[in-house]
């Protein structure tokens, strides 16, 4: 799904009204709320997810400097309980890039030339390889990307920071043991 709008901040992915919960679960029908919905809560035609088009796609690309505003994981739990596994733009602001891959949601940033590719092509399948560190176009052009290690590792093994620490606990443990 395309939304080529520039500067989607995190109050348009997820209102200031909506954090009002510490779980995840229903934050997905907020979603870029005051743009889908009018002041009377009737559904804006216009607005891309309410489209037909929009049904059952997982990846979002974004126009540049996705993500901007305020820091609130909400923003990224919001797209993630809505269907979304990664947004793809190139720039994510850096506060909702590491908040979205602390909590599972696929943040990319690509060239110039293929997010414009991507914007001309809406609907298109691509696919993402995070192992490898590539998006696949439809016309099977490979275009790298780059993500932190950890990061990767932590999507790669569907863990967040704190499921990486549990793993450990074998080594945290013996560590403790030599220490005392």
């Amino acid at each position: 799904m395309v939304l080529p709008n520039r500067d989607i901040d995190t109050d348009q992915i997820i209102a200031a009204r909506y954090l009002t919960t510490t779980t995840k679960e229903g934050l997905g029908r907020h979603a870029f709320h005051d743009l889908r919905f009018d002041k009377d809560g009737n559904e804006n035609p216009d607005f891309i997810l309410n489209q037909p088009a929009a049904t059952g796609c997982s990846i979002l690309i974004g126009g540049n400097n996705f993500g901007c505003g305020s820091s609130r994981e909400h923003a990224p739990w919001a797209l993630l309980d809505y269907g979304f596994e990664a947004v793809i733009s190139t720039e994510i602001a850096d506060i909702f890039r590491n908040n979205a891959l602390k909590n599972g949601l696929v943040a990319i940033v690509i060239d110039i030339q293929t997010h414009e590719w991507l914007l001309q092509n809406p609907g298109s399948e691509i696919g993402i390889d995070i192992a490898a560190g590539t998006v696949t176009l439809s016309t099977g052009r490979l275009v790298d990307f780059a993500m932190d290690g950890f990061a990767r590792h932590c999507l790669l093994e569907g863990i967040d920071q704190l499921g990486f620490l549990q793993q450990q606990s074998a080594a945290i443990e013996a560590f403790e043991e030599r220490r005392n």
